[in-house]
């Protein structure tokens, strides 16, 4: 298991986890300038909420270990659900349907980018 450099979290997000997937899924493993960029234009609710999530993780690494902002990557990005808000919807004839507000918890993982290997070429004899 690799060790993780910086890591963030946020509990509750007050939507569901399977909207936020989808901006989790489009950032994992990008660079994480790279992934503000991408979250700068991305017309989802969500992907506001990752931004900051992305900042505070880089803020982190750069005033714990001193870290970079350009060495990172998102190694890690996880949404699981939260805390569900029970609400109720009045139907016909006197009877209610359940309404679920669900919330998301995403927890954020940067590490550093893999050295990149060069192969030496060898020139046919």
């Amino acid at each position: 298991m690799t060790t993780h450099d910086a890591t963030a979290s946020l509990s509750n997000y007050r939507q569901s986890p399977r909207k936020v997937r989808l901006v989790a899924d489009l950032v994992r493993g990008k660079s994480a300038e790279r992934a503000l960029a991408l979250l700068s234009q991305l017309p989802k609710r969500a992907s506001e909420p990752m931004q900051k999530l992305i900042s505070s993780a880089l803020a982190n690494a750069s005033s714990s270990k001193g870290i970079p902002a350009a060495d990172l990557v998102i190694s890690k990005i996880e949404v699981n659900g939260g805390i569900v808000f029970k609400r109720s919807m009045p139907r016909a004839r006197g009877r209610a349907s359940a309404i679920k507000k669900r919330t998301s918890h995403i927890t954020l993982a940067l590490s550093r980018k893999a050295p990149v290997k060069v192969k030496a070429v060898v020139a046919p004899k």
